[in-house]
């Protein structure tokens, strides 16, 4: 079976390119490398992926390309890519947000009702939720976003359900609750404690350090993907989450005691756009298609420490 993976340079993207390459599938890669971080990051990141058999990639944003004749050459979609960022999507940068984001997804999913898709997975984020008003958030929750990325990606979703309940599109939406491991993006909480802590540098800590969050692991993200696509319902949303609902203060305890040394702390005024907690109830995913985090945050904070230990000098 052949597939399509938008966003195969970036961190989701590219792990889940080389699970499916392990698998058994050919995968067509497509990447626009935009510069919300470092070209050589990306690049980086398809380094597992480059001469591999199965594998091709075409550089290209999703306007410009023939979207038509590569999606006659696969079967399904896992469209990951996206303009990421809480923080960075206020202001005047919100455009990018609503082209990369919706307009990107939306001319996608207009390509996918002339052809024959068996299913195409949007990767979308915990923060549609905003600041939910129970925990642990079910996929009813409503959704009341407090950034505009939140926003943008909400407004994907609707999409997807729409072309499923228009066309039959068989959309599943996967509700992504902070993915961390190796090869996650440089601006993300968890790159940036451990590469304060192996370079001696402040953590910049925003609020009290007390919100917390559900922390997912990237094989986990990866796995849901995989089981998504054989047994998600068309036209359903689920969450992914870790199990693992720990406070921020608590992981740079842990990622201290990886490291063996102590942090230097410097706590800043709360950022517009954070939700004060998120935590997963995944019980829909468990039951459709079997999904079950197995990696622990101790575990993944100690292989997302040691890759960046020997990794550390592509984000300088």
């Amino acid at each position: 079976m052949k597939v399509l993976v938008t966003g195969v340079a970036g961190f989701i993207g590219s792990h889940l390119a080389e699970r499916l390459l392990r698998e058994g599938f050919q995968v067509i890669g497509v990447d626009s490398f935009l510069d919300y971080y470092s070209r050589k990051i990306k690049e980086n990141n398809l380094k597992g992926l480059v001469n591999k058999n199965g594998f091709s990639f075409i550089e290209g944003s999703i306007f410009e390309l023939d979207l038509m004749g590569i999606l006659k050459r696969v079967d399904t979609v896992f469209h990951q890519a996206a303009i990421p960022g809480v923080r960075a999507s206020w202001g005047k940068e919100f455009y990018r947000y609503i082209e990369n984001n919706i307009l990107a997804t939306q001319v996608l999913l207009e390509s996918c009702k002339d052809v024959k898709i068996n299913k195409f997975i949007y990767a979308s984020s915990s923060s549609v939720y905003g600041d939910a008003d129970a925990l642990p958030i079910k996929e009813t929750t409503n959704t009341q976003p407090v950034s505009p990325y939140g926003v943008s990606k909400l407004a994907g979703e609707h999409l997807a359900t729409l072309y499923f309940k228009g066309y039959g599109i068989p959309t599943v939406s996967l509700r992504y609750f902070t993915v961390y491991g190796p090869r996650q993006r440089p601006d993300m909480g968890f790159h940036k404690f451990i590469s304060a802590i192996l370079l001696g540098k402040e953590i910049e800590i925003y609020g009290s350090g007390d919100q917390t969050r559900d922390f997912t692991f990237i094989d986990d993200v990866v796995e849901a993907n995989l089981q998504a696509f054989v047994k998600g319902k068309g036209g359903e949303i689920y969450n992914v989450g870790g199990g693992s609902r720990i406070s921020l203060t608590e992981t740079i305890k842990i990622i201290e005691e990886i490291a063996g040394r102590k942090a230097n702390l410097k706590y800043t005024e709360a950022q517009k756009g954070d939700a004060k907690h998120t935590y997963a109830d995944i019980s829909k995913a468990r039951r459709d298609f079997s999904y079950n985090p197995k990696v622990d945050i101790y575990e993944g904070l100690k292989r997302h420490y040691d890759w960046l230990k020997e990794n550390l000098d592509i984000y300088r």
